[in-house]
Formats: C-alpha cells, structure tokens, sequence
C-alpha cells in the first residue's frame, strides 16, 4: 500500500514536463515563463524535503502524513481550477512541498520491517516511487490529449484524497523519541551529514546517477523525433514506457543489501550505468542509411531499460543503507538523502540541453557516460584501506 501510495503521490511532480507546453498558453505564459511550470513545482518539492520531511522525526507520523496530503489534495484542486497563471503557479509550489510526504512514508516502511527485511521493503516503495515517475509522464499526456490538462490535476487530487483515507485507516502511528525544537531539529541536518559519511556517500553515488538519468532523459525526447526514428508524441511516451521496466530492480538490490552485498551491488549498478549511456549512444548515433530504425530504437529502449536498473538499484541500496543508520533519525536522513541527490538530478537536466546543442547526441551521452565513471570510481574507492 505504501508503495501504491508513493507512485501515485510522485505523479504530480514530473507530469508537468509534457504539459507545459500545454499549460503556459492557456494561463498566458510565454515561452520563457512557460518553463516556470516545472521548475516551481520541483523548487517546492525540495523546500519540503529539507523543512517538513524532518517534522517525521518530530510529530506523530500518520498524524503528519494526514495533514500534508490533505494539503496537497487542496494544491491540486486549485491547480486544477486555477484562472491565472500566478495562481496556478502557487498551487504548483504547493503541489511540489506537499509531495515530499513520500520521503515521510519510507521511514514509516523502515519502522515496519524487522531489520533483516528492511531492504526488501524499503525497495517495494521503491518499486512504486520510481514507477510513478517513469509513468508521470505518459500518463500525463494521454489524459491531457483526451480530456485537457486539467483533468489530469483533477484525477490526480481525487486519487490523492483516496489514499489520504486509507493510509489514516491502515497506517500505525510512528510516534517519534525526538522532544527538540523545530529549529534545533533543522540544525541537526547538517550535524547529520558531518557526522554519517555512508549518508555522504550515498547521495553522492545516487547523486551522479541521476545526472546522468536526467542528461538521458531530458534529451531522448529530441532524439527520438529525429530520423531514423521520427517518433511523435505518442510514440515518445509509449518508449518513456519502457524505462518502467527498470523499477523491478529496487527490492532484488533490496535484499543484496539485506545479504550483505551492498558494495559488490553498488559497483554492478554503476556498471549499468556507464553501460547503458555507451548502448544509447550506439543506437542514437545512426541515420536512415547506416542502422536499420527499428534496431536502433532497439538499443535505444535496451538502453533506457538498463540505465533504470542502474539508478534505482543504487537509490534502493542507498535507502536501505541510510535508514540503518539512527532510527530516531530517519525523517531528516531520508529528506537529507534525497534533497542532495535531487541535485544531482537538477544539474543533469539543466546540462542537456547545452550539451544537445553545442555536442549533439553522442556529446550527450558522453556527459552523462562520465557522470556514471565518476559514481564507479568513487564505489571502488570506497573498498580501499585507508592511506598510512
């Protein structure tokens, strides 16, 4: 259910990338505002992972998982009514904080498991976050093509105010040991990340991962319109499909860690990573008269598929290893962990779109190849003995 809950709750964070185009004309945005729709929601998802997913080790769990949804049920709405675009824009803000409840349900999963298990459930909601993102997409269009953009807020909301209901008729509380204040509770983040170097680590490997899941990405989309594969819309969302396939990976790396196969894990994951950019460059490298369209498009998705696997194995791993850390930790180590590597990820789709246009696709993906040698060559660091 948890994990149910976190990809339908990350739909709202991606799926205004397809709609943008959409949204900014019918509210009056122009192009450089129209950009505004994305960045806004994604600014306010990391404002909620720094200063209310540490709340979680604070306030009574179900208790603070309640009232944010119910807000961002509310965001919803609004944006599904909103007249103007300042106002749509505020609802989108607000959409964004409130999503980083998800970052609140994974400690509560953590809490739930015995440790032995832990990996392997942290890695089911894991399964269904990164399914909800690979999925925002495509889905987003399809509704917006048949029914308006707006109608896909508005499902959403209603599927938001669903699992609100559930997760306060299923969910245990979670009551937190912490009695410090707020503002003592925001100063600890950065004690945390002095003091834990695996929560260092970690969101650095994920970090770099999902730069290079963010070069692919933000620039297949361009790729694919082009020949050999003249993709249209619908044809690109329908290849966004694939990567989907990559989600099945969070709890098999979930349980390596459980075994005590966190390093070998990791490595093999940044393998798939530099892979997968090297396969992409291969299959987008062609022309109509060089590599037959339905084999290059071929590699492509084999590529997209691989890259997946890589990049939510690693965050999988990584989530496993911060929520053994401190228990009584575990709403600011999650938050932590994700806001840094969201970096990562912000750095990796604002490169794109330079690299597309001053080194074409193989530039690209070379950018993002060196991204993924970067996480490998710190993972085989990391099993060196200390120097004398």
């Amino acid at each position: 259910m948890l994990a149910i809950a976190a990809g339908v709750i990350v739909l709202s964070l991606f799926a205004s990338q397809p709609l943008a185009g959409v949204i900014g004309p019918s509210l009056g945005l122009d192009a450089a505002g129209t950009g505004l729709v994305t960045t806004v929601t994604l600014l306010g998802y990391a404002s909620g992972l720094f200063f209310l997913v540490p709340l979680a080790d604070l306030i009574e769990n179900r208790r603070l998982i309640r009232r944010t949804l119910t807000a961002g049920t509310l965001a919803l709405l609004a944006a599904a009514m909103a007249p103007s675009a300042p106002l749509f824009l505020l609802a989108s803000f607000l959409i964004g904080l409130t999503a980083s409840a998800i970052q609140m349900l994974v400690p509560v999963a953590a809490s739930l498991a015995p440790e032995a298990e832990r990996g392997r459930v942290v890695g089911n909601v894991m399964t269904g976050l990164m399914l909800g993102i690979l999925l925002s997409r495509p889905s987003a269009s399809v509704i917006a093509e048949y029914a308006g953009w707006r109608w896909f807020y508005g499902v959403l909301a209603g599927l938001v105010g669903l699992l609100t209901i559930v997760i306060v008729r299923v969910v245990p509380e979670r009551r937190p040991s912490q009695t410090v204040s707020y503002s003592g509770l925001i100063a600890s983040l950065f004690v945390l990340l002095k003091d834990e170097l695996v929560l260092r680590r970690r969101a650095a490997y994920q970090g770099l991962c999902m730069a290079a899941f963010g070069i692919f990405w933000t620039s297949v989309a361009l790729r694919l319109a082009l020949p050999p594969f003249g993709l249209g819309q619908t044809g690109i969302a329908v290849f966004a499909l694939t990567g989907a396939a990559g989600a099945v990976i969070a709890p098999i790396a979930g349980r390596a860690g459980d075994r005590g196969q966190t390093r070998p894990a990791t490595i093999l994951a940044h393998l798939g990573v530099v892979a997968a950019m090297a396969l992409a460059a291969i299959g987008g490298a062609g022309t109509a008269g060089d590599i037959p369209g339905v084999v290059a498009l071929s590699v492509m998705a084999l590529a997209a598929v691989i890259l997946d696997l890589g990049v939510i194995a690693d965050q999988a791993l990584g989530r496993r290893a911060i929520n053994m850390l401190r228990p009584e930790a575990r709403g600011r180590l999650n938050g932590l962990f994700t806001g840094l590597f969201f970096i990562g990820a912000a750095l990796g789709s604002s490169l794109s779109g330079l690299a597309w246009v001053l080194v074409g696709w193989s530039g690209t993906c070379a950018l993002g190849g060196l991204f993924g040698l970067a996480a490998l060559a710190l993972s085989f660091r990391e099993g060196r003995p200390p120097q004398v």
